[in-house]
């Protein structure tokens, strides 16, 4: 019996001395916690996407209590996650510009040609190692459709070949973003009617034998916008979005319809 009650009672010892040992460690080493932080953690969404810059959300809200990062730092919370950080820190906020992702090629199975048949691996960071991928543009989306695999709000699909994105959907995360190797996915405001849809930095003649919607950079665009919102560069035209007032000028005159019309779109869909 004593054989048994020995090990028993050292163990249950062993046990009592090594929990209040940690007890008292944790309370000697513990690493007091901002109660801001704590309450402006609580409010983010969770996403740790890394999109406002910062390691997760924790990394976001130590930022936003110590000034490093604006209330409207969490794109994924928008303007009503922004306007509960500021109500936390007793502070201002304005209206947010909303900004969704969109990418920058209508490049499809019709409309862009091809310099070989790919049957391998369904990423585009695989393809894009084989000779810059299959397109003949080498700034067109290869349609793989790796961005739709990163995205965890749905916000991308693939459409004949080309990766696009549901507005209404996308909380700017940039998952895709980081993940396109042809770097053609951009951050642009919600409310923008009207989008260069190429990023191609070829010239006019090159860009004509490859794909039938691409800037040719004719610069009629440029020449045209009552607002002077499109500047021009590398060969491409590209749109000031705060000069823009959405007149649509610039999509009606675009000989090869390379400027993406939201209006159409949704004429389209109303049809």
């Amino acid at each position: 019996m004593t054989a048994i009650l020995y090990p028993i009672v050292t163990l249950g010892g062993l046990g009592l001395l090594f929990g209040i040992s940690l007890g008292f460690a944790s309370k000697v080493f513990a690493v007091e916690t901002n109660p801001l932080v704590e309450a402006i953690r609580n409010v983010l969404p969770g996403a740790n996407c890394g999109a406002c810059g910062y390691p997760g959300c924790d990394g976001c809200a130590n930022a936003m209590v110590e000034g490093k990062a604006p209330v409207s730092a969490c794109s994924v919370g928008g303007q009503a996650v922004a306007e509960e950080v500021a109500s936390i820190l007793g502070v201002e906020v304005g209206e947010i510009s909303r900004q969704v992702a969109t990418v920058l090629c209508q490049g499809d199975c019709n409309k862009a040609k091809n310099k070989y048949k790919y049957a391998g691996l369904r990423d585009c960071r695989a393809q894009n190692i084989l000779a810059g991928g299959s397109k003949s543009c080498s700034y067109g989306c290869l349609g793989c459709g790796t961005c739709v695999d990163v995205c965890d709000y749905n916000a991308i699909y693939i459409v004949n070949g080309v990766a696009v994105v549901d507005k209404e959907k996308c909380v700017a995360c940039k998952a895709c973003i980081g993940v396109c190797p042809k770097n053609i996915i951009e951050l642009v405001p919600y409310e923008s009617e009207f989008i260069v849809k190429c990023k191609s930095n070829d010239p006019g003649k090159v860009v004509r034998a490859n794909c039938n919607i691409g800037c040719i950079g004719c610069k009629i665009c440029v020449k045209n916008c009552p607002e002077e919102a499109f500047s021009f560069e590398n060969f491409l035209a590209k749109i000031n979005y705060d000069k823009c007032t959405n007149c649509g000028v610039c999509a009606e005159k675009c000989p090869t319809k390379a400027i993406f019309s939201e209006t159409e779109k949704v004429n389209l869909k109303a049809q």
